[in-house]
Parts: C-alpha cells; structure tokens; sequence
C-alpha cells in the first residue's frame, strides 16, 4: 500500500463484479489455511501490525483460526504507514514489535539494513513471487525476509464524461491509444484539455514526478553508496518536465489533502495516474458520480507505485507460529482475496492465473476488467528503482520543491538549488 493512501470509510472498497466477489469468498479454504501452527494443542496470540487496508478482514483471519484452533491473531492496523515506520524502527532488535509486521516498499530498504533482525522465510516459499519483487527482499547473504504481499501496477483514471465536455475521446480504449506515448504526449493532451475546458486534467503534479521517477532504475543513490541525486540528468529532467509542464495542468502539488479527495467528486481535474490501490480510494471519494474509468495505458510504458512486505522480528515470542502466518497471509489464494476486497494487486506469480483476478471487473469504472487491466500494467513494468534506505528521505525533499514552485515560494531554479542545499546536509 502506498505512504498516504488510506481508506476514507468503508464504501471506499472497489466495487468487483458479483461472480469475481463469489470466486473471492471461495479462495483460500481451511484446508489451505492449514499449517505448523495447527500441530501444537499449545494456546498462541499473534499479533499482525499492518497499516492502510491489506484487504486482511476479520472473515479471512477467521479462517485462519478456524484452521489452527490453538491460534487467536490479533490486527492492529495503523491511519498509514508514517505511523507503522516509526514504531517499527524504535522496536525493532529491542522487543514489542508484532509478531508479523508489515513494511511499505518506500522504506522496506531502510528495514533491509537490519535484516539480521528479521527471521529467514522459509525455503518453501521462495520463487512464487515477481522476481523483482523477491529479490528486493533478499538480503547479501541470500536470506528471505520479507514476504510480498501487493504491487501497484499503474494506469490511467478518468472521467470519461469531463474528456466527452472537452472534445476529447471518452472510450477507454480510444483513451488508451490517445495516451500510448511518453510523458510529453502525456502533458501534450493535458495542453489540449486544459485549452478546451480551462481546468487542469492532471490531480497533482507530484504524481507525475513519482510516475517518472518509478521508471528510474537509479534515481539519487547507487548500490554501492554513491550519492547521486543532484547530479543525475535523469532526476533533473523529471523535475524540469514536471516544474515547466505539469503543475500548469495539475489541480494540487500533491495528494491526499481534504481538498484532493473532494475533487474527485466536483470535477476539478479529469485525470489520475491509478495504482490498483488507487480505484478503492477514487470510488470511496466520489461515490455518487458515474464518471470515472480506467484505460489500460502508462506514460512511456509502465511503472509500479506502492506495495508492501510482511517481516517477522527474529526476537517474536512465536517466531515459526508467526511465520506459518505470514506465508497463508501472502500464498496466491489469500492474495487474490486481498484484491477482491480492498483492490490490492497480487505479487504471486499463480494469482495471475486465477480467474477471480483475471475476470473481475470493476461496476465503479463502468464496468472496467480492472483484473486484465492491471495484470497487462504489471506485465508492462520493466524497471525496479533501486531504492537504499535513504531514498525516501532524498525523495521527500525533492517533493517539497515541486510543492514550492507550485505554491510560488520559489521559482525552478531556487527550489531546486533548496533541494541541493538540502541533500547535501543530508
């Protein structure tokens, strides 16, 4: 799940098609629910920390327990995970962590730095996920710790009736190939919306930075500790796309504000670049309207925004217990009932060949294959950044200078010399 995306009240839930819901509740049966935990007649608590909306209801821990009789889990779930960073770093190696403990992928490389920490995934589960996704969660020594849990595979959300008032296509299939380009092709059509409607089409501009930037395999350090942000001409050209083109065809500098949610319903912008995380948020936003829609396309190719791991602390007072839990948690048939739920897309490989993913469809984004959608964007990502532990910190702060150009506190070239400035107190 991304940082900030949280679910606003219950009807923020994607909306799947009857059949895909169906399918969802048969995943997952208490045969396969069954596990080590269940052998011991010994009485044991889990705790499982997570944040945002894994998709991980009361039902499905239920089948949990109802599968390992001698086992009662426990869900502490944190507003986003800004919340469950902190904790988890003051605990971690010291005691009162959760037994299972889930990490976003924006610091997971921050928690990689103490993977001695963390207890080694058993071998059983290796290869069943993405291999990108894997490997970012093997440690030098090639232990496991993490196990994948989503991705956000990238597309185009729009209101289909906004593109209809400016003159421009409305089918998502026409809005997929009016869309297939790079990013100047991209901001090329906000030109033209912006022209027709006198509104900006993009949300914010700060996603099309994170849009560009997650297809940047190297973006301010390197592997081997170099410090490369301030000099790496694919970071300066972002932010100057972005600066010089995009805020003029974005509604905020960045998301998650009262007032971004709002807009959503009220028309203000007609475009968001959506990780399947992102439908759940649009539709528990704007309910009401009939308008939106998704488009199997992403600016020069595809991009994945957002996902999450579950770890297990190596000092847990039920280490195995918990890590039979993780792995029921993150096998393909929990997975795909994650999705059917709160619209978090797989990383197992064998998900993608369920048919509850593969035919759900989503009645919010008229009707979207919203399972095909997102099973084609995953297929489209081709970069991992490499993302070290002070990559979210280096990011952040080159978020604030967009946000700064936005406002008008400092024109391009000031805000990005504050962000040297800055990198280099770092």
């Amino acid at each position: 799940m991304n940082s900030r995306a949280f679910r606003r009240s219950a009807a923020a839930v994607a909306a799947f098609s009857a059949s895909a819901i169906v399918l969802a509740g048969c995943a997952g049966s208490s045969d396969d629910a069954s596990t080590d935990s269940g052998s011991s007649d010994e009485e044991i608590t889990l705790t499982i920390a997570t944040f945002n909306d894994f998709g991980y209801t009361d039902e499905l821990l239920q089948e949990y327990m109802d599968a390992n009789p001698n086992v009662t889990v426990v869900h502490n779930r944190a507003a986003e995970s800004g919340d469950a960073r902190a904790n988890y770093f003051q605990k971690l190696g010291k005691g009162g962590l959760a037994d299972v403990e889930a990490v976003e992928i924006d610091w997971f490389a921050e928690a990689m730095q103490y993977s001695d920490l963390l207890a080694e995934a058993p071998d059983s589960v290796k290869g069943r996920w993405l291999d990108w996704k894997e490997a970012a969660a093997t440690d030098p020594e090639g232990r496991l710790v993490g196990f994948g849990t989503d991705i956000g595979p990238q597309a185009i959300c729009y209101r289909a009736d906004l593109f209809e008032d400016a003159g421009l296509v409305s089918d998502r299939d026409e809005v997929a190939a009016l869309f297939d380009g790079d990013w100047n092709n991209f901001l090329d059509v906000a030109d033209e919306y912006m022209a027709a409607t006198g509104k900006p089409m993009i949300d914010s501009a700060n996603s099309v930075l994170q849009g560009i930037v997650n297809q940047l395999e190297y973006t301010y350090t390197e592997p081997d500790g170099a410090v490369i942000a301030t000099t790496n001409p694919e970071v300066s050209a972002a932010y100057e796309l972005v600066t010089e083109r995009a805020i003029p065809n974005s509604a905020y500098a960045g998301q998650w504000s009262d007032d971004w949610f709002a807009s959503m319903a009220n028309g203000e912008f007609a475009t968001m670049l959506c990780p399947g995380w992102m439908l759940g948020v649009i539709s528990g936003s704007a309910p009401d309207v009939e308008g939106w829609d998704i488009a199997d396309v992403f600016p020069n190719g595809g991009g994945n925004w957002g996902g999450s791991y579950l770890t297990v602390p190596a000092d847990g007072a039920n280490v195995d217990a918990a890590l039979d839990l993780a792995d029921w948690l993150t096998a393909p048939e929990q997975q795909v009932a994650a999705f059917a739920e709160a619209g978090t897309f797989p990383s197992q490989l064998e998900a993608y060949e369920d048919p509850t993913l593969t035919d759900a469809t989503d009645e919010y984004f008229n009707d979207a294959p919203t399972g095909q959608i997102l099973s084609d964007r995953a297929e489209a990502v081709t970069v991992a950044p490499f993302k070290d532990a002070v990559y979210f910190q280096y990011h952040d702060a080159l978020q604030n200078a967009v946000t700064r150009v936005f406002d008008g506190t400092e024109d391009e070239d000031t805000a990005w010399n504050t962000w040297v400035a800055e990198v280099e107190a770092f």
